[in-house]
């Protein structure tokens, strides 16, 4: 059993967004070709796949399910198979970082200065500290072989 594939779009379409979303998916599903799937796991991808081959509407309502449905697929292998994006980590952790360790940090600050005008400043030292730790996490992730070398996007 193997990974059906995802039906082209429309001549008719002229959204880039539609059309770069449609090719990310497309390099997704190669990926997913070239590794060694479970069958319950390959009937889930070809499950959400076939939502998307079976839908039909305007060229919005087709970037919206298709967004969707990438999306859907993403967050299934990352629960089931440990498998993520390129900087899946450090996407996560970098606004993680600026929640859980800079806003702290600049109330720490800005209290200690007396201006909370400076609250600011542990933004960025908090964005930092996410995108190290995010990175350590996408190495290791590629180390195990759990990452798909298609970057993520933003």
């Amino acid at each position: 059993m193997s990974v059906i594939p995802l039906r082209p779009l429309s001549k008719t379409y002229q959204s880039k967004r539609l059309r770069t979303t449609h090719n990310t998916y497309l390099t997704i599903l190669e990926a997913l070709r070239k590794r060694n799937i479970p069958v319950e796991m390959l009937q889930l991808i070809n499950d959400e796949v076939e939502k998307f081959n079976n839908f039909s509407g305007t060229e919005k309502e087709e970037w919206r399910e298709l967004s969707k449905s990438k999306a859907r697929l993403l967050k299934l292998l990352e629960k089931k198979l440990k498998i993520v994006q390129k900087n899946h980590y450090m996407m996560l952790w970098m606004v993680l970082g600026m929640s859980v360790f800079g806003m702290p940090l600049g109330v720490v600050y800005g209290s200690v200065m007396g201006n909370m005008g400076l609250l600011g400043l542990g933004l960025p030292i908090g964005m930092c500290i996410g995108m190290a730790v995010g990175a350590m996490l996408d190495k290791k992730a590629k180390e195990k072989g759990n990452q798909l070398e298609v970057a993520s996007s933003i």
